[in-house]
């Protein structure tokens, strides 16, 4: 089944027998792991075979657990999980608060700088995915997180990129969740992606909750 998710080229999402069109920002919600990794398997098994840059970032399980788990589930992709080329798999730590401080403008930072490195040799299709359960840590400017969520959405569209937000039913609190579907165009939710209706503008989302974080703000430092 395709879901028509914007003007830009097809791509096989890998489970559930969808397709979409790259330029997505997508929340994946689940309440077990085996729910979690039949999506996010697929995902990447499917971005495997069709060669795609690939980006994870695990935190409800060790990296060496996943490549365990990954390896059975997909024997032809053992030989990419090594080769940052093709696989990149990175630590919360790493990828969100490599300073010790999250902050959405930093994001924004590092995202175009590897959106641009990974462009640098020829046009790159871009999967990239990610548990949020970090978020539940006390890291300084985690508060900020939905704004980063909602910012994505200035980000993504129009380029060869999708991103899975995958978060956790039974480990974030009801509120937590109501923003996630307010910052996620789509979502998969038992293996099923649809359209979400609730999800708003980032203009509108920003403006209400965190103004700060608009793009008028930004230019306004500078």
């Amino acid at each position: 089944m395709h879901i028509h998710t914007s003007d830009q080229p097809i791509l096989n999402l890998g489970f559930g027998g969808y397709t979409c069109n790259w330029g997505v920002h997508i929340a994946g919600l689940y309440e077990s792991e085996a729910e979690r990794d039949a999506v996010l398997f697929g995902y990447l098994s499917q971005g495997d075979r069709d060669g795609d840059l690939q980006g994870y970032c695990p935190t409800e399980r060790t990296s060496d657990d996943f490549r365990q788990a990954f390896s059975q589930y997909c024997p032809d992709c053992v030989p990419h999980l090594d080769d940052p080329n093709r696989f990149q798999l990175t630590s919360a730590r790493d990828l969100y608060y490599p300073d010790g401080t999250f902050s959405p403008w930093a994001m924004d930072d590092g995202l175009n700088d590897f959106y641009a490195d990974s462009q640098r040799d020829g046009p790159r299709n871009i999967r990239a995915t990610a548990e949020m359960v970090w978020a539940l840590e006390a890291i300084p400017g985690v508060e900020h997180l939905m704004a980063y969520e909602s910012r994505l959405n200035y980000f993504i569209p129009g380029k060869p990129w999708i991103s899975i937000c995958l978060y956790n039913l039974t480990k974030f609190s009801g509120a937590t969740i109501m923003d996630v579907l307010r910052t996620h165009p789509y979502t998969i939710s038992g293996g099923i992606i649809t359209e979400n209706p609730y999800y708003q503008d980032p203009d509108q989302w920003l403006a209400e909750n965190a103004p700060e974080f608009l793009p008028a703000a930004r230019q306004s430092e500078h």
